[in-house]
């Protein structure tokens, strides 16, 4: 029970991090009836501009931080992206502030150390091969004994940045560049991954509620550069791979705790399931639940959050998505085409409301619904195909 919000009487719900998932969220609180508090690092970020209120702040910096919670003191602090000073959440949730899903969910799954070595080590699901360098010298041991191709990336990073296949001995050095460049900290650690080969890449979306654990239909997804280009729903998934990725996105979401949604990003192989990483929030690639299901990832989020019950989740018709990417920087720039995108067959888009593109910053995403997901694909790819950035 609770009252309107910006009175005495209100829920309050902080969300650190403020792109395009978390306009999402914002939007699906404030239908709830939730007070809505938005920060970033930068101005004008999507979420803050649906959001009640709005701050711009380093989060990285522990006081920054602290002191910005204490003013507000909100119900529910949400952590949206990864460079947040997570330490500080783990203080401030033993004083009783509420960090979304937990504080160590948070600390654990933005630093793919911690989270890789959770999964590997202490829970004993299937992962690639791994080992971390802190230096170039200590790459092109880790590769020497890795072997190639391998995957190199930051120990912290969003959206891929960062990533890269090192494919000889001869890549190392731009791969360490790559990473250093690309990692949203300023850490020489990196991680290089045995490069796995397998048939596809899927997110399963798991939501922990006071329902108990519930899964939404697994997501396919192609990535470029460690981002993702395109999504679809359902991902097509033998009995025994649906059932073997299901029990290991609850093994690691249940050592992480909490409520709310997780998409937990996994490879299919022929005859495994590797796990490959978790976000303790909604994923990018479950944009395409805001045209399948009768809730997409975002009411899920927010309901659980809350401590809702989530009964049941429907999958009301396959979809996809394509999404349109900055190939330039700029603060002036147009974008055009949406009028012919959306003639298309059961087609809605996104406009992310960015106020800066960069080379591969994604901007908007088309979404399209169908009788089937190759034909949902088509429609997605032809609708973003008609959005163009002008610089």
């Amino acid at each position: 029970m609770y009252g309107a919000p910006l009175t005495k009487f209100a829920k309050k719900m902080m969300l650190l991090g403020s792109g395009e998932l978390g306009k999402e969220v914002i939007i699906e609180a404030q239908r709830l009836g939730v007070e809505t508090i938005a920060v970033d690092r930068y101005a004008n970020a999507p979420a803050m501009q649906v959001a009640h209120r709005s701050y711009v702040i380093n989060m990285l910096n522990p006081q920054e931080l602290r002191s910005l919670i204490e003013a507000e003191k909100p119900d529910w602090i949400v952590p949206e992206i990864e460079a947040i000073a997570t330490s500080e959440l783990v203080i401030l949730e033993k004083e009783g502030y509420n960090i979304i899903p937990t504080a160590l969910a948070s600390k654990l799954t933005m630093d793919r150390e911690g989270i890789r070595r959770l999964a590997a080590e202490n829970l004993k699901i299937p992962t690639a091969a791994y080992v971390f360098a802190d230096s170039l010298e200590e790459l092109k041991l880790a590769v020497a004994e890795m072997g190639t191709p391998c995957v190199i990336k930051p120990i912290m990073s969003s959206s891929g940045k960062g990533q890269s296949v090192c494919k000889t001995l001869d890549d190392i050095e731009d791969s360490w560049n790559t990473a250093i460049e690309g990692g949203r900290v300023k850490s020489a650690r990196v991680i290089v991954e045995q490069f796995i080969s397998f048939e596809s890449e899927i997110t399963l979306l798991t939501i922990r509620s006071v329902s108990g654990t519930t899964f939404c239909a697994p997501i396919g997804h192609v990535q470029k550069d460690g981002d993702y280009i395109e999504s679809w729903q359902p991902h097509e998934m033998s009995a025994k791979q649906l059932e073997e990725a299901q029990h290991i996105a609850r093994t690691v979401t249940d050592a992480l705790g909490g409520y709310g949604i997780y998409g937990v990003e996994l490879f299919l192989g022929k005859d495994k399931v590797y796990f490959s990483e978790v976000s303790p929030r909604p994923h990018d690639t479950g944009l395409v639940t805001l045209v399948t299901q009768d809730l997409s990832e975002f009411a899920l989020h927010v309901r659980a959050i809350m401590g809702y019950p989530i009964p049941s989740i429907r999958l009301l018709t396959p979809g996809a998505t394509y999404t349109l990417k900055a190939t330039e920087e700029s603060t002036q720039f147009t974008i055009q085409g949406m009028e012919e995108a959306l003639q298309g067959k059961h087609t809605q888009l996104r406009i992310f409301g960015k106020p800066e593109t960069k080379v591969g910053r994604r901007m908007a995403v088309a979404l399209s619904s169908a009788d089937d997901v190759e034909t949902a694909r088509k429609q997605a790819k032809q609708a973003a195909d008609c959005l163009k950035i002008n610089y």
